[in-house]
């Protein structure tokens, strides 16, 4: 009866998000409308190049398959997924041979005479790009990490000095400010790509960021914050997830408060830190795998 009563209350859960009037542009910040990055995709027809997909440790590695079907579709061989935070993905040490390889077998850039390499890292914001960089140090160099890494976009903001992460042959990296289109086009997209952390937090709201990931964890009836937070059952009100969790946690401020006899010091829920800790659970991946599709 239980379970009975938890599924039909999840029958009155939100089917659309009301994103209110939140317009899309402020969100693309000033370092990647400098990189110009529609002219990526043409730079990147005419040269050999090497589709990484990390973070493969947050995946649904079910649809492996299917992705890599659908990106063949589109032209896309040349792909390897990785998790460049593990200390053994056998993946990142294919990473060498692979592009070494995509070189050779190019006409346009096999020359015997200079066997050094420069590559150019590239991809949208917080995908591991830095850490792909140092770890391909650590595995190819036995040397510590090169370039500044953080959980949220924007840490590199310029093109870097080149970064050596391989002896033979030699190979150097070019760590990159991360880029996206210029116009996001709607905002259930904008509104994902905040979710994955590709868009400053701030710029969206935390709180609104939060409301939409629990949105999207109900439509796609994944619960495991039901659990995780001790609710007792699902709910389509983040006001009172939040509430829930800035208790658990002890996310809680002390204010002042205006009453008839004067003022006195009360303690609140911390909302905004519930929601951080609400977004950065999902984006370690301690809810569960979900596919945002």
């Amino acid at each position: 009866m239980r379970l009975h009563q938890m599924l039909r209350n999840t029958a009155t859960f939100r089917t659309v998000f009301d994103f209110g009037d939140r317009e899309v542009a402020h969100w693309f910040p000033g370092h990647m409308a400098k990189g110009r990055n529609p002219l990526f995709q043409e730079s990147l027809d005419v040269r050999p190049h090497l589709l990484v997909l990390n973070k493969m440790d947050l995946a649904d590695l079910s649809a492996k398959n299917r992705i890599l079907k659908q990106l063949q579709r589109d032209g896309v061989k040349n792909i390897l997924f990785t998790d460049c935070l593990s200390q053994r993905d056998e993946n990142v040490k294919k990473l060498v041979p692979m592009v070494i390889d995509l070189i050779q077998s190019n006409p346009r850039f096999h020359r015997e005479e200079d066997t050094n390499f420069c590559l150019m890292v590239i991809g949208v914001p917080n995908v591991g790009k830095s850490s792909l960089i140092n770890a391909l140090r650590r595995t190819n160099l036995k040397k510590g990490r090169a370039s500044k890494v953080g959980g949220e976009p924007g840490i590199t903001k310029a093109v870097l000095t080149r970064i050596q992460v391989c002896e033979r042959p030699i190979i150097h990296l070019l760590d990159t400010p991360g880029v996206l289109p210029p116009k996001i086009p709607s905002l259930e997209t904008g509104m994902k790509l905040a979710l994955c952390g590709t868009i400053l937090d701030h710029l969206v709201g935390e709180d609104v960021i939060a409301d939409y990931l629990l949105f999207s964890l109900n439509r796609l009836e994944k619960y495991s914050y039901v659990e995780r937070y001790g609710l007792g059952e699902p709910t389509d009100d983040i006001q009172q997830v939040l509430k829930h969790i800035a208790v658990k946690l002890g996310k809680t401020q002390r204010v002042k408060a205006i009453t008839g006899v004067g003022n006195i010091t009360i303690t609140v829920p911390n909302y905004p830190a519930a929601a951080y800790d609400f977004i950065r659970a999902f984006r370690k991946g301690e809810l569960g795998q979900v596919i945002l599709d």
